[in-house]
């Protein structure tokens, strides 16, 4: 009579290689930022699709672009051109606790607006095409400090609903604000913004 193999021992191995040959799972504002880079170099035409008839009526009729100018493996800067107006830039960067996303809003000169610098951070992992950015503790000092109390309770989203389109939104009570970026087709790049030899080092 033949021994019976014993197979357990060849089976737990076989399934410790397997985990260990298998990658960890990414972490998802990882992915999220790997997604808005591969638009890198890139410019978009957007569109207003939710705003307010009186508060937004220019942004509505105004013809909009944005350009994934700047991507390095820490920060990617997404200037937003709204017709003649090059004062916006979205500056996403990696905390250490996930993703921060800043306004730096400029003067035609390059200086700095009053109202510069606010943003929030993530503070739930989200997914790689769903972010969360409620307001931090410097945007509320500073909306406060310029009067702008209907700001301290913003947080502003951004997603990829679907693979051709990149939703910027912000919300708060009665404030339902959303652009969307048409991805399909990319158009010519617009001047740089504002003041942008300025932007390299920020204090917020």
């Amino acid at each position: 009579m033949k021994p019976r193999l014993n197979l357990f021992p060849l089976l737990f191995l076989a399934g410790a290689i397997l985990t260990a040959c298998t990658p960890a799972e990414e972490n998802p504002h990882d992915l999220f930022f790997e997604n808005l880079a591969a638009h890198c170099g890139n410019a978009y035409q957007g569109k207003v699709t939710v705003g307010d008839p009186a508060l937004d009526s220019g942004w509505m009729r105004a013809n909009i672009v944005i350009e994934v100018k700047e991507c390095t493996d820490d920060r990617i800067r997404i200037p937003l051109h709204v017709d003649n107006d090059h004062s916006r830039t979205w500056v996403i960067s990696r905390t250490t606790e996930g993703l921060s996303l800043k306004h730096d809003h400029r003067n035609e000169d390059g200086s700095e607006d009053l109202v510069n610098g606010y943003g929030g951070n993530t503070i739930a992992i989200g997914s790689a095409t769903h972010q969360v950015f409620p307001i931090d503790d410097y945007s509320k000092l500073m909306f406060s400090e310029h009067g702008m109390v209907a700001s301290v309770t913003n947080t502003w989203v951004i997603s990829f609903p679907n693979e051709q389109t990149l939703r910027y939104q912000l919300m708060r009570e009665n404030r339902d604000f959303q652009v969307e970026i048409d991805l399909s087709k990319p158009v010519e790049t617009p001047p740089a913004p504002w003041g942008w030899r300025d932007h390299e080092t920020y204090t917020w």
